[in-house]
């Protein structure tokens, strides 16, 4: 049981000083989860707290590959009318 950050993790280090397991390592381009150290905050807290505080949708996946922050999760808007949105004002 791990958790993965991935490639649009800007770095802002919000998640680092809130694992409980200290499985969060500073890397480049990205932070890093080291799989041995992660216990997905089981028995600590009730959801993951890199996931909790992270600012950037789709940056942390479950074991599964399933982000814990889907895209529109922290918006409120569905990819969908996000990505129309986004070509509307490319086109201006």
């Amino acid at each position: 049981m791990s958790l993965q950050i991935i490639e649009s993790c800007t770095n802002c280090w919000a998640c680092l000083p809130l694992c409980p397991s200290e499985a969060i390592v500073e890397a480049k381009p990205h932070f890093l989860i080291e799989t041995k150290k992660c216990t997905e905050c089981e028995g600590d807290f009730a959801d993951p707290q890199c996931a909790s505080i992270c600012p950037i949708e789709g940056a942390i996946l479950d074991a599964l590959g399933v982000a814990l922050n889907p895209p529109g999760s922290l918006t409120g808007i569905p990819p969908e009318k996000m990505a129309a949105a986004m070509a509307e004002m490319q086109a201006r």
